[in-house]
């Protein structure tokens, strides 16, 4: 049967609408179990070892990894097989993480009883709270759903998104319980832009030195303009101690020389932004992205932390360096 546009159009609708009700009646079962389940965690000295058959191991594993890179430790363990020795990775100071929808898959029950001679706590991701799994299970967290967006009511849909969305929740919770902050997640993911955004501090990247321009209070246009001729099109006014008075930039200067053509002799006083935006040299790079882009700069100067000048940073520097906000 050929489906017109309209059609295909309202099915995706429909299976985003179902997979929305069920989140927000997960939402609504979030409760002393899932507090009760975030301690268990907190309190474990070992790894959380999170298992499941078919899709619920895809989102097993999706959970798994997320644990791990929020500061929990976490490994996956395939049902399958664990029966077949992968069970040794389970050692007694661990808790399971067990997933299932029916809370009856066999590969999955055969290492039940593996766990409990471990004496290792188990929480179960199921949606049948009278299920094996459920009842071998120090917590029960209910993953169940009243429909799937399968018309069949067959293929995991919205109950994988329950339970993927479920195993975020835990993940962090645990963060914030653990207090872990943007510099331990960095830690975590040293490469690529992630690592990048998180742990460049603006120190990393601003022009300094013989790069730095500026001029003092007193100089007056014909200085300005040969250092933003110069070093890249800004001049930040200082005193003599280096403290940020002002700032110039080509867009100052575009409009002084519409005024004016006898520009060089006019005091630098006359024509700087008084209230520039400035940052920090300890700030993050993202952090001067974000505020180049909100009020629409290319370059900013960079205090320490005496109010002093000690840098530039470009806009440009920022996007080469693979920085966003």
């Amino acid at each position: 049967m050929e489906m017109n546009n309209a059609e295909i159009i309202g099915i995706g609708k429909k299976v985003i609408r179902i997979e929305r009700e069920e989140l927000k009646a997960l939402e609504d079962r979030i409760d002393e179990r899932f507090a009760e389940a975030v301690r268990i965690v907190l309190n474990c000295k070992g790894r959380v070892i999170v298992t499941g058959m078919g899709k619920s191991g895809a989102i097993g594993r999706k959970i798994s990894s997320t644990l791990a890179s929020t500061g929990t430790a976490s490994a996956f363990l395939h049902p399958a097989e664990g029966v077949h020795g992968d069970l040794g990775m389970v050692h007694k100071d661990d808790v399971i993480i067990a997933i299932s929808k029916s809370g009856e898959t066999s590969e999955l029950i055969h290492l039940l009883p593996s766990f409990r001679r471990l004496d290792v706590p188990i929480i179960a991701m199921t949606g049948n709270r009278n299920s094996t799994l459920a009842k071998y299970a120090e917590v029960w967290l209910d993953i169940g759903v009243r429909e799937e967006a399968c018309p069949n009511d067959l293929a995991p849909t919205a109950s994988t998104t329950v339970t993927l969305a479920l195993g975020d929740a835990l993940a962090v919770a645990l963060l914030e319980a653990r207090g872990f902050s943007a510099e331990d997640f960095a830690l975590l993911h040293p490469g690529g832009s992630l690592g990048k955004k998180l742990l460049m501090r603006v120190s990393d990247i601003m022009e300094t030195d013989e790069n730095l321009p500026y001029c003092f209070e007193e100089d007056r246009m014909q200085k300005a303009i040969m250092e933003m001729a110069h070093k890249r099109g800004i001049c930040p006014v200082v005193d003599h101690d280096m403290h940020l008075h002002g700032v110039i930039t080509t867009g100052d200067l575009n409009r002084l020389i519409e005024r004016t053509e006898h520009i060089f002799h006019i005091p630098v006083t006359e024509v700087m932004n008084p209230n520039p935006k400035f940052i920090y040299r300890d700030d993050l790079a993202a952090i001067a992205y974000k505020e180049m882009e909100k009020f629409r700069i290319i370059a900013m100067p960079v205090l320490d932390e005496n109010e002093r000048l000690v840098g530039v940073i470009h806009l440009h520097d920022l996007m080469q360096q693979g920085i966003s906000a």
